[in-house]
């Protein structure tokens, strides 16, 4: 079974070409669920992440912000869903919410059957198997990790970077997770993993430290 995961380094959209394979992958009957943590006006934002797919013809779609939709109800929509969709917004709380829930396990689930999974910015971060939480994203102000949704293993993910000047950010989890690849990802930009190996990169900018030289690998 082919598995499908798409990390965005930004907020959405989708990036177009991006938006055309998700599609591919999710063509099916069935609707995408979203799932993000809940803020005030959430309905005015949700087209940034589905107009790019309804231009494309997908229109059915699960809303299901966190944490006020009830954990079985979200657990039930994911398995009627043909794609999975992780919104942004605050780390820890995408990690509070999803990944110590047995939203989590559902996720994985579908993701091994080959639904494909997209991850925007929070959403992105808690996909690997561990998730690297850069001061900026925390009230903290601290290089924070926890666990992650382990949809790919021995990877670290690291977004806004280029917006964030976030090397220091990318060497500390290198220096604490070594023998790890690693991704710095700019916004308006995607990295697609098929079977978590990295298969193609559309956007701005994707990073990677290499011989502790930070390098512009696409």
């Amino acid at each position: 079974m082919y598995k499908h995961l798409f990390l965005f380094g930004g907020s959405p959209p989708f990036t177009l070409n991006m938006a055309k394979q998700f599609v591919i992958k999710a063509s099916t009957n069935d609707s995408v669920s979203i799932l993000f943590v809940e803020r005030d006006g959430w309905e005015q934002y949700m087209p940034r992440y589905t107009q790019a797919l309804e231009d494309l013809g997908l229109n059915g779609f699960y809303y299901l912000p966190l944490p006020s939709t009830p954990i079985e109800k979200v657990v039930d929509c994911l398995k009627n869903s043909s794609g999975i969709i992780i919104g942004g917004g605050d780390t820890n709380l995408y990690a509070d919410y999803i990944v110590e829930t047995s939203i989590s396990n559902t996720i994985k689930e579908r993701y091994d059957l080959g639904i494909p999974v997209a991850g925007f910015s929070a959403g992105a971060l808690i996909s690997p198997e561990f998730c690297i939480i850069s001061p900026k994203d925390n009230e903290q102000n601290e290089f924070q990790f926890r666990k992650g949704l382990g949809l790919i293993s021995d990877v670290l993910i690291a977004v806004h970077f280029t917006q964030w000047n976030d090397e220091t950010h990318l060497r500390n989890s290198v220096n604490k997770f070594n023998n790890h690849l690693n991704y710095g990802i700019d916004e308006n930009t995607c990295v697609y993993f098929l079977n978590g190996h990295l298969e193609s990169i559309e956007g701005k900018g994707v990073y990677s430290l290499e011989n502790d030289i930070i390098r512009k690998i696409n």
